[in-house]
């Protein structure tokens, strides 16, 4: 019989990959204590033009590069697990190689693609179906935009995959994927836990041509020959990017995740499946088995540090008090649904600071992910009593801590661990080597351990003048 040290897997290790937009990062950790032991990066390339493209050959170099950086741990790990940028499309050739470049999450030129496919079967029937409405991001949209303008190329494809899964079936040789990606595409209909072979017959895709979906915990594979990797170790599954994240956070139902990056992301995972037709609530499936609502805002921290530039101050010199009101939707706005919105600043007085418009940026930004971790934790109606989980770059500025304080009511914290999403990966693979649940290393690996910050009152008078502004962002 095994000892509870073998079973943990005392002194093996595990490699957690996260292939994101800009570059592939690689953790080797060890399992019994979730100590990262090495760490390896890459850049890759995207495309600045019309669109956004990288080619997946990149990533693939990236990732070699990356584990070249690991030292011995990389011949020694026993299982490997790949997190990815979700919703790209990758299309291969019979062989395996890239037919074009791949379509990334951020490339908004299907947009047009996604208004005639919510237009064609309604909202309500996306939700009800597939648990999102699918917008620009969305792999459908994408398909339906090669269909549209290189029909040469979706007519040649032997196989389409998502980021994740490319990288994963040249670990493995094995083309499969996981439900959490999987609830990205547009395709996979979270209401049967299986591809929907009615819309994929609408836009002329042969499920033939996708991965094979994997249960929650199963094994992609193992590591084929002549990588520098050891041959025989482990492949899991792999997930998308927000799907490794909650792994890595070790997240339970109704613990919430405020994410403060250049967009701005809230999350939780919940007992009951996501079915918001308006959009704002994006169903996506977490990886462990249960469901991962999530909203996601386009103005963040990018929208701030803009703010502060344009005042000439350090994005930390923010004052207390005043009375204006700064929705700052630099770019258009995701969450609320106002794509053609710009900045709205209301409120000025002769007595008002540039520390006081600053802090209403922050407060803008804010006040719109709070909006939108409401309708997330509606999903399931119940909301964990724990510290809501500050992550992100913007996690580690004072000014955006106190701003989420302040506005939420909610106590805070901050997690120590970094690279959450390669973390995350490599808890699944940690799980798959030692048979426990992602929850269980999670927890033995202390992820979600770091400061913590008391509630404080609520803002209720910042909190009005912003509702008060919101209609005037559309006008």
């Amino acid at each position: 019989m095994a000892s509870q040290d073998q079973a943990r897997g005392r002194g093996q290790v595990v490699l957690g990959v996260d292939s994101s937009t800009q570059s592939t990062k690689v953790l080797a950790v060890d399992v019994d204590s979730g100590e990262v032991l090495a760490r390896g990066q890459a850049p890759h390339t995207v495309s600045g033009g019309a669109g956004r493209e990288s080619d997946p050959e990149e990533w693939w170099r990236a990732l070699l590069d990356a584990l070249g950086q690991l030292g011995p741990y990389a011949g020694q790990a026993a299982a490997v697990s790949v997190g990815g940028q979700q919703h790209g499309l990758v299309v291969l050739d019979a062989a395996g190689r890239p037919l074009r470049p791949a379509l990334l999450w951020n490339d908004v030129r299907s947009a047009p693609q996604a208004a005639a496919l919510v237009e064609r079967y309604g909202a309500q029937w996306w939700a009800e179906r597939f648990g999102s409405v699918p917008g620009a991001s969305f792999t459908v949209t994408k398909w339906e935009w090669l269909r549209a303008n290189e029909p040469q190329v979706a007519a040649a494809a032997a196989g389409v995959r998502l980021p994740h899964d490319f990288l994963t079936e040249r670990l493995s040789g094995v083309a499969v994927t996981d439900r959490g990606d999987a609830s990205g595409t547009g395709w996979w209909a979270s209401q049967t836990g299986e591809y929907d072979e009615t819309l994929l017959g609408e836009v002329g895709l042969d499920p033939k041509l996708l991965p094979a979906v994997l249960a929650p915990g199963r094994q992609a594979g193992t590591v084929r020959e002549r990588l520098p990797l050891r041959a025989g170790a482990l492949v899991a599954a792999g997930t998308g990017d927000n799907a490794a994240a909650a792994l890595g956070l070790g997240l339970t139902p109704g613990r919430a995740v405020l994410s403060l990056g250049t967009s701005g992301t809230v999350y939780a995972v919940s007992r009951q499946r996501p079915a918001d037709p308006s959009g704002t609530v994006a169903g996506f499936a977490a990886a462990d088995g249960g469901w991962l609502p999530l909203a996601c805002t386009l103005n963040c921290t990018l929208a701030v540090d803009k703010v502060a530039a344009l005042l000439g101050r350090d994005r930390e010199q923010v004052e207390p008090g005043g009375s204006v009101a700064f929705l700052p939707f630099l770019d258009g706005e995701r969450t609320p649904n106002l794509p053609y919105a710009s900045g709205l600043l209301t409120g000025l007085r002769h007595e008002t600071t540039a520390g006081q418009v600053l802090q209403g940026a922050y407060d803008g930004a804010v006040w719109a992910l709070l909006r939108a971790l409401d309708e997330v934790l509606a999903v399931d109606g119940t909301q964990s009593a724990e510290p809501l989980l500050l992550i992100g770059g913007g996690a580690r500025g004072t000014a955006w801590r106190e701003t989420v304080l302040r506005l939420s009511g909610r106590p805070v914290q901050i997690p120590a661990a970094g690279e959450l999403v390669a973390l995350g990966a490599a808890v699944q693979a940690a799980a798959l080597l030692t048979g426990e649940s992602p929850t269980t290393v999670a927890a033995r690996w202390a992820t979600s351990d770091g400061p913590r910050y008391d509630a404080v009152p609520r803002d209720e008078e910042a909190l009005t003048r912003l509702a008060a502004a919101l209609p005037l962002a559309g006008a």
